[in-house]
């Protein structure tokens, strides 16, 4: 069973930072690109960022461009999102899929929440 495990959300204060990680299980990491996909309230999905396999290229969303960085852990089969100089447009459920550019629901239960706010 494929399984996404994501944690490192929070309430911060715009400005701030955070680490956002996703570990997964019952698929083969290393072979897949990865995306980090967020849905703020009452809007749909928007892809964030992408890394792919074997060389780590990396995409951003023009929204994040410049304050977030993603990688990825083939070893552990964890995915990361650095977030840097947080605003509350980014108040949102982050979580991750596999794929580049993909901009799916999250499944009942997966994500954790980021809420920037003064």
């Amino acid at each position: 069973e494929v399984q996404f495990v994501e944690s490192g959300g929070g309430m911060v204060q715009p400005g701030g930072s955070l680490r956002l990680s996703c570990a997964t299980s019952g698929f083969t990491f290393g072979t897949y690109a990865m995306s980090w996909v967020r849905q703020a309230p009452g809007k749909g999905p928007e892809w964030v960022s992408g890394i792919l396999i074997v060389d780590g290229a990396t995409g951003y969303a023009n929204s994040v461009k410049g304050r977030f960085t993603i990688s990825r852990d083939n070893v552990n089969n964890t995915l990361y999102l650095q977030m840097n100089s947080l605003k509350p447009e980014d108040t949102a459920l982050y979580y991750c899929a596999r794929g580049w550019g993909v901009v799916v629901p999250p499944v009942p239960g997966q994500g954790t929440q980021v809420t920037v706010s003064s």
